[in-house]
């Protein structure tokens, strides 16, 4: 029987960096098959080859048992192939609308005709509980209605080859289950998809087929079912991984960061409306809430990307509501931000340079507006070092050309070598494999060890509950619970979410 996509051989370099090297992979129609790996193992890069983002170096692509050449992602789409990207492929500017039909528009004397398309996607939005509004910005969106554009945009191309870069990195654990569903609904279509996550449990929720990839290499191809969470994690990092975390008692002590009826703007429950809340040393308070209940706003006038309407906000008792983003981080502030590309690197600079963001200006890095090249350089490979940043060319690699984890890595090695006492995670594991996420974890708790005050944001749920020593919910701009993780259950923290339950919040 011909596989519905065979990749044979596929060998892809960038520099001297093989990020596939002879790999081999056979899927079936109307199978799931996931593609597990570290950040960097090559999963992305071999599913860009079968998009046509890349030309490998070496190899075959067949479908439907006959060989094809893919130059380019329209090559890919006429071959009945979509890809949603774990990093959005959408125009800021543009409607969701117009970043679904562009390059597909119907039109009529030069002019777009609207009337099908919308006809279509109403359709599609409908049938895969995939809301978003077709007139809204994708500026003025959340990051997880991103996501849904990025579904319906394949969808509307009638793909019946369905890849899936990272799907549920920004998803609520409702929206997950929902696109599982639509999932295991495509397969029995007789649609195959390719699953690129990082997430074990998901795997064995959805999956039929898993092949790993270690460091460019295929490791093997096994049957979801009959192999354990255990093995797959093993097979994938080379070693055995704790899934537990080790969380030791610790006394807390002074408040570090206070929050004081803060109010921000946005619209309808992506404003935050009444705020107050503490953070002490010692403490990792997680703020949880389903995406677009204003986290990202308070998290934004928080750290001095959105301005602040009213209320006070406290840091090592100084007042900084409203100081520079400079001033914040010099008297102790680091942040993680939730959008690693827009706000956490410089795509276009170096890694090195990339490390030095917030204190480049201070003696260690320059003197008199001359920077310190080779103390740059040796600042960046300490972190490289010590974070385990993997990347082609070490400290001199542009950033646009590492892995989305290994960039998370950095801005994480960037923050917490920063001399802070409050650090601010917004999503610090999105998209990371399960071997990053136990280093990461073991980091904000050594954080907190070390007396430091972490605010964490997530929206896992399992994160929140297994770091957290306090946890706040968010529901449509307000605290409407705090609750201790050692006396709730995920159910109940889900029941606050959904704004079903409130309860007393001591600020």
């Amino acid at each position: 029987m011909a596989y519905k996509v065979e990749m044979r051989h596929i060998t892809k370099i960038f520099g001297t960096l093989y990020a596939n090297d002879d790999v081999t992979l056979q899927v079936k129609q109307g199978e799931i098959h996931a593609l597990l790996g570290e950040n960097g193992a090559g999963k992305s890069t071999l599913m860009s080859v079968l998009f046509g983002l890349y030309h490998p170096e070496q190899g075959d692509i067949l479908i439907d048992g006959q060989p094809v050449v893919i130059k380019n992602p329209n090559d890919a789409n006429r071959l009945g192939i979509g890809m949603v990207h774990q990093h959005f492929k959408l125009v800021d500017t543009f409607t969701v609308l117009d970043n679904i039909i562009l390059g597909v528009e119907d039109t009529k004397n030069g002019i777009i005709q609207y009337d099908q398309a919308i006809k279509k996607l109403e359709h599609l939005i409908q049938t895969y509980k995939l809301h978003v509004d077709l007139k809204a910005y994708i500026k003025d969106i959340t990051v997880g209605q991103q996501q849904r554009v990025e579904i319906l945009k394949m969808l509307y191309r009638d793909a019946d080859i369905l890849i899936f870069d990272e799907p549920t990195a920004v998803l609520t654990p409702q929206e997950i289950h929902e696109l599982m569903n639509i999932m295991r609904g495509f397969a029995k279509e007789g649609k195959t998809i390719l699953l690129i996550t990082h997430k074990l449990n998901e795997i064995k929720a959805v999956a039929d087929i898993c092949t790993v990839l270690r460091r460019g290499k295929k490791i093997g191809t096994v049957s979801v079912k009959d192999t354990s969470i255990e093995t797959l994690a093993e097979m994938m990092v080379g070693r055995e991984v704790s899934f537990s975390v080790d969380k030791p008692e610790i006394n807390q002590g002074e408040t570090i960061f206070k929050v004081e009826h803060l109010n921000v703007s946005g619209q309808g429950r992506h404003s935050v409306k009444d705020v107050s809340f503490e953070v002490h040393r010692g403490e990792i308070l997680g703020i949880a809430g389903i995406d677009g209940n204003g986290q990202t706003e308070l998290i934004h006038a928080l750290t001095g990307l959105k301005p602040i309407l009213s209320g006070q906000v406290s840091l090592m008792g100084s007042d900084i509501t409203h100081l520079p983003i400079r001033k914040k981080y010099e008297i102790g502030m680091s942040h993680i931000p939730e959008d690693r590309q827009k706000h956490g690197v410089v795509m276009d600079f170096d890694l090195q340079s990339n490390l030095i963001l917030q204190n480049y200006y201070q003696p260690q890095f320059q003197k008199h507006s001359f920077l310190k090249f080779d103390i740059i350089q040796d600042h960046a490979n300490e972190l490289i070092n010590r974070f385990d940043i993997r990347s082609e060319r070490g400290a001199k690699t542009i950033v646009r050309q590492m892995s989305g984890g290994n960039q998370q890595k950095a801005i994480l090695g960037r923050e917490i070598s920063r001399n802070h006492e409050l650090l601010i995670a917004v999503q610090p594991t999105r998209g990371l494999d399960v071997g990053a996420i136990e280093y990461i974890h073991s980091q904000l708790i050594a954080e907190r060890n070390q007396q430091k005050a972490v605010l964490l944001i997530s929206l896992e749920l399992e994160e929140i509950m297994n770091l957290s020593d306090r946890i706040l919910v968010m529901y449509e701009g307000e605290i409407v619970g705090e609750l201790d993780p050692k006396k709730t259950t995920v159910n109940e923290l889900g029941l606050y979410m959904s704004g079903a339950k409130r309860g007393d919040v001591h600020a």
